[in-house]
């Protein structure tokens, strides 16, 4: 597999990098189908630390449950301040340490909950910033429906206008929602494995999807299918899922960017 490795024109170093580090990791292209391989190897990690892939399910379901408390009883408003205020932060750090199982695995090493709880500490900074930008695209996103709302209205009984308003709003909706997946999918295996900043990894990660454009929509979708299967069971089914999905996201890093140039976190 072609590897594109990130440097200016000319394959210069640039000013501030390290010497033979190029700006971005470098990304490989993979086929369409690469996804449904990361979740069959990511199967496999969940059955070699099944407590430790229970456990962390079991904290996501409970997070989850909680979040939905919460719209149902306070509203929406309710729920959006309980995704920016905790989950968005909190989520890198579950992350970080099922990214670890499956580091761990790879390395011949046990996986330990030390070592995961060692490393979501490590990371602490990074999924900071994560949660910053993340926390902006979803500012915008709410204030880009906004002012779809107001440029669009919809009456009641105007079909057309309702179908206007809804075919737009999904657009636009469909844009953030596709910057939100492109900077997350490779960035958080990333700097829970490779000792680089967050927006390094971000904008390695958005350029990584682009080049895989088929593969990362596959991806994508069985992101949503999975993760509204484990809606569906009334939250149980993230036990499952959850991790599942974070070991194959892993998978799918170690396939698709090549960090070698950056010292690995011990």
């Amino acid at each position: 597999m072609q590897v594109e490795d990130g440097r200016g024109e000319g394959g210069e170093t640039r000013p501030g990098e390290a010497p033979g580090r190029p700006e971005l990791v470098p990304c490989r292209a993979v086929p369409w189908r690469a996804p449904l391989g990361w979740l069959r190897r990511g199967w496999q990690d969940f059955r070699a630390a099944p407590a430790l892939s229970l456990g962390a399910g079991v904290v996501i379901a409970l997070v989850s449950m909680g979040v939905a408390a919460l719209a149902w009883h306070l509203g929406r408003l309710a729920l959006l301040a309980a995704l920016l205020s905790g989950f968005v932060f909190v989520a890198p750090l579950l992350a970080a340490g099922l990214y670890c199982v499956s580091r761990s695995l790879e390395l011949g090493r046990p996986p330990r909950l030390s070592a995961s709880l060692a490393l979501a500490r490590r990371v602490v900074g990074q999924a900071g910033v994560f949660a910053i930008v993340q926390l902006v695209i979803l500012l915008l996103w709410a204030r880009a429906g906004m002012v779809v709302n107001v440029f669009f209205p919809v009456h009641a009984g105007d079909l057309a206008a309702l179908a206007e308003f809804l075919l737009i709003g999904s657009a636009v909706g469909a844009v953030f929602a596709a910057l939100t997946f492109a900077s997350a999918a490779f960035s958080l295996p990333l700097i829970a494995d490779r000792d680089v900043d967050m927006i390094t990894a971000a904008l390695s990660s958005i350029r990584a999807v682009l080049r895989n454009k088929p593969a990362a929509l596959v991806w994508a979708g069985l992101i949503v299918a999975f993760t509204l299967l484990g809606f569906a069971t009334a939250f149980l089914g993230l036990v499952l899922v959850m991790p599942w999905l974070a070991y194959a996201a892993w998978h799918g890093y170690r396939e698709v960017m090549d960090a070698e140039a950056w010292p690995r976190l011990e």
